[in-house]
């Protein structure tokens, strides 16, 4: 669905409606992050990018217990990385 909304170069990076503004971040390996905000927030594409390099890579990706795939929506359930995901936007606040 992202492709036909973006079209071929990936230019789908956030939906506005009248509630909310959805921001969205697709890694090379497809993971998908999203992030939900108020309508007035500017693009959060560097921050999705951010918590990808520098919370998901270190807390999940590095971990040799955490498995290599997550099906079906499943979450990582590692600590670690809701705890720095939990600091990370309480800092962007």
């Amino acid at each position: 669905m992202v492709r036909k909304l973006g079209g071929d170069d990936d230019a789908f990076i956030s939906y506005r409606t009248g509630q909310y503004k959805l921001h969205y971040y697709e890694t090379p390996s497809s993971l998908r992050l999203v992030m939900l905000t108020d309508t007035g927030t500017m693009s959060m594409r560097n921050v999705l990018h951010q918590i990808y390099i520098n919370l998901w890579v270190e807390y999940v990706v590095k971990n040799p217990l955490s498995p290599a795939e997550h099906k079906d929506g499943e979450g990582a359930n590692n600590e670690l990385f809701e705890l720095g995901l939990d600091q990370f936007i309480r800092g962007l606040m």
